[in-house]
């Protein structure tokens, strides 16, 4: 099976009351009831490490198929949340999909699970080869980093929202404490960051908590 990652980053107004934030977070999360969904959580940025990205809030769900990822989308209780919940108090979003390239496990990660997102934008005439050798940097760094619990990678197919960024991955963490551990192993880490920057026009590095409400405790 191959999973479909779907995540999105939300900036809400600056002085939107908190009841309209709870509001967004609770009835994106509340879409876990809907078939096609696997897995979904929602809630506030831990922390955003790009200076080109203001988000305060993420979602990230799980689908079996595109056509799921799309049956989701199009769904009455997904557009209903959206118009009445996000769009009112949301400045900016944005969204990326991308095939899961092994089928992560366990497909919902438990509350406390400690998630690191990374879009990359490249640069110009970069072809499918260069493509491919940075997903492979990527796959390689679970190798190099303890503490990884996860990690899937692949390129964009829905480029609509996503400004531009056409390679996404994910790294599932136990915990925050976890998460800063490696990236404490900055020989490593960095020694990745070389093999790719040249090819970058972007990055956006965002970090979340699964919070305790979220699908895996409906």
């Amino acid at each position: 099976m191959s999973i479909i990652e779907h995540v999105v980053l939300f900036k809400v107004k600056d002085d939107t009351d908190q009841a309209k934030v709870d509001a967004m977070i609770n009835g994106l999360n509340g879409l876990v009831s809907l078939d096609p969904v696997l897995h979904i959580t929602a809630g506030p940025v831990l922390r955003t490490r790009s200076p080109i990205s203001n988000f305060t809030h993420m979602l990230h769900s799980r689908y079996k198929s595109k056509e799921d990822l799309n049956a989701y989308s199009a769904h009455p209780d997904h557009q209903r949340v959206v118009k009445e919940n996000v769009l009112p108090i949301c400045d900016d979003i944005m969204a990326v999909d991308w095939v899961a390239d092994n089928d992560p496990t366990p497909l919902t990660p438990p509350p406390s699970s400690a998630m690191k997102i990374t879009f990359l934008k490249l640069k110009e005439n970069v072809d499918n080869e260069v493509h491919g050798e940075i997903l492979g940097v990527i796959e390689g760094i679970k190798e190099g980093v303890s503490g990884i619990q996860q990690i899937t990678c692949g390129e964009n197919f829905s480029p609509a929202r996503a400004k531009g960024f056409s390679l996404a991955s994910m790294a599932v963490f136990a915990g925050v404490e976890e998460m800063e551990a490696a990236e404490g192993n900055e020989e490593y880490v960095n020694l990745q960051k070389q093999k790719v920057r040249e090819y970058l026009d972007g990055v956006i590095v965002v970090d979340y908590v699964v919070p305790s409400l979220s699908s895996s405790s409906l």
